[in-house]
């Protein structure tokens, strides 16, 4: 397929999909830097969140990513399972939605200024398990700034989360990553959010990821968290992804 009918593709499904997708696998929180111009990142996943009072089943999906412009970023995700329930704060991936990622600050190499990113999404439920009205994330800003194999990365949002019982809330992250070899990357996060209903509270969780490159084209990633403040909604979760660059 060539590299206009990608485009057209990429296209087609944004509209299908309502838009774009999701975080910065395989971290739950994200970054503010896109894919590059003219290229593809997808990934083929599988993800669990085990949050108190609720049966605990393994999502899977597949994230499409593409660098449709300079310091621009179209993604979205689309659900495997028929009936893909709402899962936990852990999850990286929506049942169904997407968003556009814009860098509008680069990083300085030889300084201290970060680069800075905006990352609107929108998430639309599927199947009677996920029932509701779509939810947007609204102005979410992303930093991020490496110093030689380091990189940390952060930021924050604001979620209109719309229907009966829910509010709207404010989200956050923060990550570091360290490229301990050449192909293999170790991090630690920390990230939260407020009530999404109003009979919940505001929840933080903790968690390690790893990503490891078999070649340039093909990489595994994954994490896994478990929550630190009221940790019943997010007892313990975790990602894995087959992710490919072609």
């Amino acid at each position: 397929m060539g590299c206009r009918q990608r485009a057209a593709l990429v296209l087609m499904l944004s509209m299908a999909t309502a838009s774009p997708s999701i975080a910065g696998p395989p971290f739950v929180t994200d970054d503010p830097e896109p894919t590059p111009t003219g290229h593809w990142e997808n990934y083929i996943y599988t993800e669990s969140a085990h949050v108190a009072g609720r049966s605990d089943t393994a999502e899977a999906g597949i994230e499409f990513n593409y660098g449709a412009f300079e310091n621009t970023q179209l993604s979205w995700s689309i659900p495997l399972n028929p009936n893909p329930g709402p899962g936990g704060m852990g999850v990286v991936w929506a049942p169904l939605g997407g968003g556009v990622k814009y860098r509008f600050i680069q990083e300085d190499d030889n300084g201290w200024r970060p680069q800075v990113g905006f990352f609107p999404q929108i998430f639309i439920p599927v199947g009677p398990a996920n029932r509701g009205a779509p939810v947007t994330e609204l102005f979410p800003i992303w930093f991020q700034k490496s110093f030689g194999s380091w990189t940390m990365f952060g930021g924050g949002g604001y979620t209109n989360n719309p229907g009966p019982g829910n509010k709207d809330f404010a989200t956050y992250g923060i990550a570091l990553q360290r490229q301990v070899v050449s192909n293999l990357a170790l991090g630690v996060e920390i990230f939260g959010q407020g009530a999404d209903t109003v009979t919940d509270q505001a929840s933080a969780a903790v968690g390690v990821t790893a990503t490891f490159d078999f070649n340039d084209q093909w990489h595994l990633v994954g994490s896994a968290n478990t929550g630190i403040y009221n940790r019943q909604a997010d007892l313990f979760s975790f990602n894995l992804a087959l992710k490919w660059t072609p």
